[in-house]
């Protein structure tokens, strides 16, 4: 169920830009758009870190990087309300326990589900795996796109961002980052 002041603001919208949001396209526009923005929004509803509460103990020693490479995603800018796509790469040292893959894209699709900036999105994600899990290190790298920098303002396209969190041996340690910083392709 969409409020009808939440539609009432999608038509406000409509009627401001020079639209008649009674015409035909335009009539189910604001329940549509409502729709949207509550999927789009779906990350509040959820503290993504729960997504790493079932771990693995059994790994047969294994002591290297995991690492999670290229997952796609899609947000907004808490600025303009502009999309940002991107993909991120998230990478972890267990100590004693892994989780499964999934869980660590899940975790980036909790925290983009939500009004960010990439920075924040950036280190949201690296310290809920850090928190969670209590790895030896974690990183993550995240490249994207702004619907607000190429859709309006200096409309710029072909630019991307790259933001990084690193923590553990990923930050003090020259030789895990660089390893690491290999695997990811820089």
């Amino acid at each position: 169920m969409v409020p009808d002041d939440v539609q009432e603001a999608v038509r406000t919208l409509l009627r401001w830009v020079g639209e008649d949001p009674e015409r035909e396209g335009l009539r189910d526009t604001p329940l549509r758009h409502a729709r949207a923005w509550r999927e789009y929004c779906a990350g509040y509803d959820e503290d993504p870190g729960m997504h790493l509460a079932r771990t693995f103990e059994e790994v047969a020693g294994y002591d290297e990087i995991v690492l999670l490479k290229d997952i796609p995603f899609q947000s907004h800018c808490e600025h303009h309300l502009a999309p940002i796509t991107g993909k991120a790469s998230i990478a972890y040292l267990p100590k004693d326990r892994v989780v499964g893959i999934s869980k660590l894209a899940r975790v980036l699709h909790g925290y983009a589900r939500r009004l960010q900036i990439q920075e924040r999105l950036t280190a949201e994600i690296a310290q809920a795996i850090w928190t969670h899990l209590k790895p030896a290190g974690v990183a993550v790298v995240i490249e994207a796109q702004h619907g607000c920098m190429t859709g309006r303002g200096v409309k710029t396209h072909g630019v991307g961002m790259v933001t990084s969190r690193m923590l553990g041996c990923f930050l003090e340690d020259r030789s895990s980052r660089a390893e690491l910083m290999s695997l990811m392709g820089y």
